[in-house]
This record gives C-alpha cells, structure tokens and sequence, in this order.
C-alpha cells in the first residue's frame, strides 16, 4: 500500500510538468495566430507612360496595275522576269497579231488610191471650171464635179483615219509598263494565246516607292480612337496621330515611321469594324505588295496610375486589389483598367488615385478588413521595368 502511493506522488511532477508544456504551447499557438503579418506595399504615384497598341495590316503598293492586252493574239517574247524591278513605259510582252500588220498595209495601199482619186476630182474640177466660164457647159457640171472632189477628200480623209487606227492596233501588240514597280506573277508563257477578255491579267505591276498598310478597328476601337487625340473634325485628329510603326512578319521593327492619312467612313455591316490606312515610304523596296505586318500605334499618357499585375485579382471578370490604409487595414476594393497594357503594369482608369497603398504580392490568404503590417517598397523599384 505503502508502495503504491509512493508511485502516485513519483508521477504527479511528470504529469504537471507535461500539462505545463501543453499550456505554454497552446498560448505560443495563441500568440502567433495573434501576429500581424508583414506584406509589402507600395504607394502609388501619378506618372506619364506610352502605350503600343499592334493592329494585323495586309500591305499594298501605291499602285497596283493589271497588265492586260488589248488586242487578240500570241505571245511573241516575254521580256521580263517575276520580281523584277521596271521603269515606265519598259516593254514587257509583245504579242504576234499579223492581222494587225496586214491592216496597216490594206489602209496605206487605200490611201494611195483615194489620193489618185482626189487627184482625178481635182483635175476634174480644173478642166470644167474655164469650160463654165464660158459658158460651153452649165454650172451644174462643175457643182457635180466639185462635189466628186469633195467626196473623193472625205474619203481619203476616212482611209487616213483607219491607217491610225490599224497602227495604234499594231503598236498594242507591244505591251510596256503604264508605271515604275515591280512585277508580280507571269502566269502566261511565251506562245500562249491571250485575249482582251481573258480574266485573268498577263501580270501585276506594283509601285511600291510608297506602300500603304491597311488595318481595321472596332467601334469601340474607333470610339477610343477618336477621343485619345484632339481635333474638332476627323482630318484634324489624323494630324494629331503621331508617328505610327510597323511590325513585320518576323516580329523587326521597319526602319521607316509611316502616318495614318485615312479613315474609311463607313463600318462594314459584316465585320463591324472600318478601315484604316498608313502610309510607308519604301526607299529600299523592303516591302511589297500582299505582305502581312502590325501596324503599331503609340498613345502617351499624363497622369497614369499603374500597378503591377501580380497585384490583382480576378473574380467574375473583374479586377480587384488590396488597399491599405493608415492604420494596416485592408480593403478589397475594385478597379477598372485600360484594354491595353504597359507590358506587365495594368494602367488604371477608376478606383484607384495617387497616394492610395496597395499590397503588391503575397496575399492569397487575405481577407478584406484583415490588418497588416506594411512593408512599403519604392516606387523605382517596383516600377523599375517601366524605363527599360
């Protein structure tokens, strides 16, 4: 008996020492879950920014000129190649039509004869005008005989007209540039028959010392377009536009800045959207016709408020932040951005003013009304990336 109250008094200090443990646990548990957390913050600031909005572009020369004949025959000799480049009024196909030649020969060898026929009129006329002076024959023979002239003129004047007509048929069969460019695809090959009426031209020249981009907008688009830049008319706003680029197919950026000079003025009921055009010089003949590119707009900003994108959220489309205020409170507040970013910075249009703190990262596990300890981080730090 005595023995086993000996072993309760032995074990009473080693429970009281486990139960002490367990009680200074439970308030370490108690302590740490009381613990405000540390989140870094940033203090937003009002700043300039550019924006670059890209926009898909098919490019066409100034000109695009379909070859075509126009006059029935064979092809006789191709004088150029696809691709290359040509001078205005170069020769590029000429076409065998001996028709033609045989129509220049007929009209000459007709104006031979009704140039003997004007002379034998004329002679006529000369011998009967002294006979009606003296009276040996009525006027009536030389008014017949000067009306034969006239005739006999006409007619001569008619032949005349159709050898002009059969040359300038004859000189089509020559075919030259109506332009400087360069040529597209020869579809046609030497000896092949081509017609005025075929559908399909011998070949395309492109002038393309200018090329013209073509890119559409959205109404919306449009909307923001035309509010972005000054101007109480249209043309007065394009003035405003400032330099635009382009963005080839390889992702470089063309040498040459261009210029918006046109907005078609009508949306296209099947698309929804209207049609814009930039003008490109192309000294070095870099771009050509049917070529694919961005247009890429710049649009400047004063007074911007950004913040990084790591610093939102989403729910049910739409944006949301965490804002502090003096005392560590955190407030879930909603914001609204523009369509268009600044690489990885959203460029804030409401909810959001210059001074307001934001929790930049980190707070998964926040919820609105939590406080926190700020760790405020400089705005050149966190807006570093911005003047790269």
């Amino acid at each position: 008996m005595k023995t086993k109250f000996q072993s309760i008094y032995f074990l009473l200090p080693v429970l009281l020492i486990i139960s002490s443990c367990g009680s200074n646990d439970k308030k370490k548990d108690a302590g740490a879950a009381n613990q405000v957390q540390a989140y870094p913050v940033v203090a937003l600031t009002a700043q300039s920014t550019s924006l670059e909005t890209d926009y898909p572009a098919t490019i066409e020369g100034i000109q695009n000129v379909d070859i075509r004949p126009k006059v029935d025959g064979f092809i006789e000799k191709i004088y150029v190649d696809e691709g290359a480049v040509v001078k205005k009024g170069q020769r590029l196909f000429s076409i065998n039509a001996p028709q033609y030649e045989q129509l220049v020969r007929t009209a000459t060898a007709a104006i031979s004869s009704a140039e003997a026929d004007v002379n034998a009129a004329q002679l006529q006329v000369n011998k009967t005008k002294p006979l009606v002076e003296k009276d040996i024959i009525s006027k009536y023979d030389l008014d017949a005989a000067q009306l034969t002239l006239q005739s006999r003129k006409a007619a001569l004047a008619q032949t005349r007209a159709e050898l002009v007509n059969a040359k300038v048929n004859l000189g089509y069969t020559t075919i030259t540039s109506p332009v400087d460019g360069v040529i597209g695809s020869i579809p046609f090959k030497t000896g092949s028959l081509v017609s005025g009426s075929s559908a399909e031209p011998l070949t395309t020249v492109s002038n393309i010392s200018k090329v013209y981009a073509y890119f559409s907008l959205n109404e919306k688009q449009l909307l923001d377009f035309s509010r972005n830049y000054k101007g109480a008319t249209l043309e007065a706003q394009m003035k405003n536009i400032p330099a635009v680029s382009l963005i080839l197919a390889d992702g470089s950026a063309y040498a040459e800045n261009g210029k918006i000079e046109s907005i078609n003025g009508l949306i296209n009921t099947n698309t929804g959207s209207a049609s814009l055009r930039a003008t490109f010089s192309n000294p070095s003949k870099l771009l050509r016709s049917g070529a694919s590119a961005s247009v890429r707009i710049p649009q400047h900003l004063e007074n911007a408020i950004l913040i990084p994108q790591k610093s939102t959220t989403d729910l049910q489309g739409k944006k949301f932040v965490f804002v502090v205020d003096d005392k560590g409170i955190i407030k879930n507040t909603e914001i609204e951005i523009m369509e268009n970013a600044k690489g990885n910075f959203y460029v804030v249009t409401k909810g959001l003013k210059a001074g307001d703190k934001i929790v930049l990262e980190g707070f998964q596990s926040l919820k609105d009304g939590a406080e926190i300890k700020p760790e405020e981080k400089s705005a050149d730090s966190v807006f570093a990336d911005l003047k790269k």
